[in-house]
């Protein structure tokens, strides 16, 4: 697989260009309905629940700190006496994070480590899996913090950004020769469990903030 750009520069001018180039090729997959993108996501803003509330803008893998943010988050308010039923924290995976929505067989079939430069800890080579699904030793920098599904248990929501699945699969199906819609439609199947797919991360954030969610950064 040739070495693909994913840089914000990249992707904002592949929504910008015209019909030409790599945007002809994902033009028809950007111009049909987004499916399950669309019908049930405004409704899944409203499982949002309890007093405190936030929205984590994870545009970025930031090493894995959306995950780590969201971990502190619900520890911090447990510390000071906030039960998990009384607080959501909702992560919205834009952007260049959204490979920790996907499984790990699209990991390893796309290289998603080689091309949103994510390392696995263990080898210090591109990531071949989900390292913060369900984390093994060493995938976080310290013992203890949680990984994806065990925040969904304790009521963390995600979601991961359609736009963005579709311009970087795009990228994914030039490189690799393959049909556009066909890897977009891959990249969806491979959603992990309970994440919900949104037309796009910065829609998500506006609907999270109507639902009452403080914003806040997923950098590191």
């Amino acid at each position: 697989m040739k070495q693909i750009s994913s840089s914000r520069r990249t992707f904002v001018g592949t929504i910008a260009a015209g019909a030409t180039g790599l945007f002809g090729v994902v033009e028809p997959v950007l111009a049909r309905p987004v499916g399950n993108a669309s019908g049930d996501a405004d409704s899944w803003f409203k499982s949002i629940k309890g007093k405190h509330r936030i929205v984590y803008d994870a545009s970025e893998p930031h090493n894995g700190f959306p995950m780590i943010w969201t971990w502190v988050f619900y520890k911090t308010n447990n510390d000071t006496g906030s039960a998990d039923n009384d607080m959501t924290a909702v992560v919205v995976l834009r952007h260049n994070a959204i490979p920790y929505a996907m499984e790990d067989r699209l990991w390893e079939k796309y290289k998603l480590g080689q091309f949103f430069k994510v390392n696995d800890n263990h080898t210090n080579a591109p990531a071949v899996r989900n390292p913060l699904w369900m984390p093994q030793e060493k995938d976080y920098p310290v013992p203890g913090i949680d990984g994806i599904k065990t925040l969904q248990d304790r009521g963390a929501m995600f979601c991961v950004c359609n736009m963005a699945i579709t311009v970087l699969s795009g990228f994914a199906a030039k490189s690799m020769d393959f049909d556009a819609e066909e890897v977009k439609n891959d990249w969806l199947s491979g959603i992990l469990p309970g994440i919900q797919v949104v037309p796009s991360g910065v829609w998500a954030i506006g609907r999270a903030q109507e639902n009452g969610c403080a914003y806040c950064y997923a950098g590191g």
